[in-house]
């Protein structure tokens, strides 16, 4: 059966480089698909393929002790959602841009998912969406802000604006903050904490936990998660979203985004028509031609990379 694996770990790798190559060609072996991240302070990547596939590349990477205490999330699903392979080595496994920080050792408090309803009922409370906006515009936590960030590295600028007088975190309050799978708030906590915040908490293993483990009824969560593979949206129970995927822009789209007239399936949607040009529309639509082709022949087209 087809299976999904996110993961992390923040570790000193100073050899990381030299793991690029040997990892890739591991996956590679077990028809492995995905995204994976090192650098000197750790590991980070979404995986899919067969299960027993999947369990030997984190095996693998268990098997360097510095590794151990990889936090991974796994789970089944229909098919690989995941369709090429990239195993690269970069300055930061999550990219904020401030160096310094120690998200090995000094973050928030994790909260389990059957505490988080209650702490989120303390008064003065503040409960941060660590997620970029287009992530947020489908789901989120009621009351939860929304720093309209479109880039992670938006966050620390954030911060130093709301720090200031008569801002959102003037005074240093108790602050909670979420993310998808848990590694933003690693970077995010860390950098609060290194400022001097007492009272910092984070939802352990992220949204997806949450929506996991949460029953509906129980549940404080709105809308659908935002993931980044192709299945673009899940819900409770992490249950298949109702949002696509902009093929030009990579925004998630809900079903009055796919009425709209501006909407070309696979070229363009409202938020990107005025953006592309024809060499690039063209260019679209020879990909989306090549899909459907692909679909008739039972096959997977990977398509054009991703726009800059």
């Amino acid at each position: 059966m087809p299976r999904t694996a996110s993961f992390y770990c923040f570790a000193a790798l100073p050899d990381c480089a030299a793991r690029v190559e040997p990892l890739r060609a591991l996956c590679a072996a077990h028809d492995v698909r995905g995204n994976i991240l090192l650098a000197p302070e750790g590991i980070n990547g979404s995986i899919a393929g067969q299960d027993g596939a999947v369990q030997a590349v984190l095996d693998h990477l268990r098997a360097d002790p510095r590794l151990a205490a990889l936090a991974v999330r796994s789970a089944a699903c229909a098919s690989v959602p995941l369709h090429r392979l990239k195993v690269r080595c970069k300055r930061e496994i999550v990219t904020m841009g401030v160096r310094g920080l120690d998200p090995a050792g000094q973050t928030g408090e994790h909260v389990p998912p059957a505490q988080w309803n209650a702490l989120l009922q303390r008064p003065g409370l503040v409960l941060l969406d660590v997620r970029n906006r287009y992530e947020v515009a489908i789901g989120s936590f009621a009351d939860a802000v929304d720093p309209a960030t479109a880039a992670f590295t938006d966050w620390p600028a954030w911060i130093a604006a709301q720090s200031q007088p008569g801002g959102l975190l003037d005074g240093q309050p108790a602050v909670a903050m979420f993310c998808t799978g848990g590694i933003r708030c690693e970077k995010a906590s860390s950098l609060l904490r290194a400022q001097g915040f007492a009272e910092v908490y984070q939802l352990e293993g992220g949204i997806l936990n949450y929506l996991e483990q949460v029953a509906p009824a129980d549940s404080l969560w709105r809308g659908e998660c935002f993931v980044f593979d192709e299945r673009v949206s899940l819900g409770h129970g992490l249950a298949a979203g109702t949002h696509s995927l902009c093929r030009s822009c990579r925004q998630p789209l809900g079903l009055a985004d796919r009425t709209s007239p501006h909407f070309v399936e696979g070229v363009q949607c409202a938020h990107c028509a005025t953006q592309r040009n024809e060499g690039q529309r063209a260019g679209y639509r020879e990909r989306q031609r090549q899909m459907e082709l692909a679909a008739t022949r039972d096959g997977t087209h990977l398509g054009l990379p991703d726009p800059a």
